[in-house]
């Protein structure tokens, strides 16, 4: 069971949603070292000083921004394949609920797989370490939920039985991929990258 950070209570003067909203955009649009810390501040409408308050560092808040897109999508994942009796529907319904996210959603997922490796190594802050350990966790609880689901389908004879954990993270790292490319402004539609890697992981899965 992954460790849950409990967020601060968001009072009437918190500037800690904003503050996160406006990280995403200039992470995911500028790149997390190209943005300085202070034009978050700017975009927030408050002083630089202010976002310490909030945050220790730019890599705390980075952090966060990953764990809480991780969580999102744990629980994506579990509300979209927890009424999916057939394997394949449940298949089906987790890819497709991968990709049913916002502009905002897009940037958080380009900032988590462009910095996964920030996860790796422990961090000097308690508050930086928190964060990365409770995002670890989630990565260990995502992978786990792609495995279990294959496990599942191979018991009930509707896929062949293979590693499901190699497997599960073959699955998972083809449907996480197109967040370094994907753009929603660009001339391909998300629904049609959505059809295809469903597609696609269905006869890797199935066949």
């Amino acid at each position: 069971m992954a460790t849950r950070i409990v967020e601060p209570e968001a009072g009437p003067r918190s500037k800690r949603a904003a503050i996160l909203a406006a990280a995403v955009d200039c992470f995911g649009e500028t790149g997390f070292e190209a943005t300085k810390w202070s034009t978050v501040a700017e975009r927030v409408g408050i002083g630089q000083t202010a976002l310490y308050h909030y945050f220790e560092s730019k890599t705390h808040c980075l952090l966060t921004i990953m764990r809480l897109e991780l969580q999102r999508s744990h629980d994506k994942f579990t509300e979209a394949t927890a009424d999916a009796a057939e394997p394949v529907e449940a298949l089906r319904a987790a890819v497709h609920a991968a990709y049913d996210v916002s502009d905002q959603e897009v940037l958080q997922m380009r900032i988590l797989q462009n910095h996964m490796d920030l996860l790796s190594g422990p961090r000097k802050s308690k508050r930086e370490e928190a964060e990365r350990v409770a995002a670890r966790q989630l990565v260990q609880l995502v992978e786990r939920d792609w495995t279990n689901l294959l496990v599942r389908g191979m018991s009930q004879g509707a896929f062949p039985l293979r590693d499901a954990q190699l497997l599960g993270a073959s699955v998972l790292g083809l449907i996480v991929s197109i967040w370094r490319w994907y753009r929603p402004s660009g001339p391909t539609p998300l629904s049609e990258v959505s059809e295809l890697i469903e597609g696609a992981c269905v006869r890797m899965v199935a066949t």
